[in-house]
């Protein structure tokens, strides 16, 4: 099933007498559970089309289905509620809030969602189990290092158990080691089965995930989804041998190792 399905997005930004397309004719269909990540230069059209996924942007033209529904057509109180409850966010700056502490900042999502506060409690403390930070539940953003900052970021990106995960240039403000653990963390949910969207222009971080789509100029120019497409087409598999077809899918992620303090 597509999570995602992109068919005829226009994005067109007005800068004096001057139209720039930053997103052109963009078709992309991204299934549950898929590593994806969105590559290419500056000004390529990558953070438009993060935006335009996250709901913080709409299409001029075109549609888009997140889980079966146009949200293209939603209003931006739905949109809103849309974005709350099915996309979590992880960012190269964390934005995390400053006076909260890593548990009130997990659970801020859970609080504008009017979840009661047992269960907020409850989730809460599993989610600083499960990403290393129960002994710094109490502890603000200024008193977490880099790599403490990002799991808290990422552990409220996915506190409401979202059906997308994207993640703009996650390893940009970390050093070498702790961008490895970020990395290593985010694959581990998308093992689980969380849809994760990478967005940067790392090229051996982009090499990690399953799927990489090329963006230059506004414009899809490579989709190595369509390229296994056609191997198979070409290559189907031997009804009796079972070789072939499928032994074209992309390997399993070599160890990844990021550039020296980051992307």
């Amino acid at each position: 099933m597509s999570v995602i399905r992109l068919a005829g997005i226009e994005r067109v930004f007005h800068l004096g007498d001057s139209e720039v397309h930053a997103l052109s004719r963009l078709d992309v269909s991204i299934e549950a559970g898929e590593y994806v990540a969105i590559m290419g230069p500056s000004g390529s059209g990558k953070s438009t089309l993060l935006n335009l996924l996250g709901l913080l942007d709409r299409p001029n033209a075109g549609t888009y289905h997140l889980e079966g529904r146009d949200v293209t057509t939603l209003s931006p109180d739905e949109q809103a509620e849309v974005r709350s409850r099915r996309i979590g966010f992880v960012f190269q700056s964390f934005h995390l809030v400053p006076r909260l502490t890593a548990a009130e900042n997990i659970a801020l999502p859970m609080m504008l969602a009017g979840i009661p506060a047992a269960e907020r409690t409850r989730r809460v403390t599993q989610a600083l189990k499960d990403f290393g930070l129960d002994q710094r539940s109490d502890h603000r953003p200024d008193q977490l290092s880099g790599g403490q900052r990002q799991r808290v970021a990422i552990a409220r990106a996915t506190i409401m158990q979202p059906a997308v995960l994207l993640a703009d240039e996650p390893t940009g403000n970390l050093d070498r080691a702790t961008g490895d653990d970020v990395i290593h963390l985010l694959e581990a949910l998308n093992e689980r089965g969380m849809t994760l969207i990478i967005v940067t222009h790392d090229q051996k971080l982009g090499s990690r995930a399953r799927r990489q789509i090329m963006m230059e100029d506004g414009e899809l120019r490579h989709d190595s989804a369509a390229v296994h497409l056609r191997t198979l087409h070409d290559n189907p598999p031997d009804p009796l041998s079972g070789k072939g077809g499928d032994d074209a899918s992309p390997a399993a992620p070599a160890p990844y190792t990021s550039s020296p303090g980051g992307a």
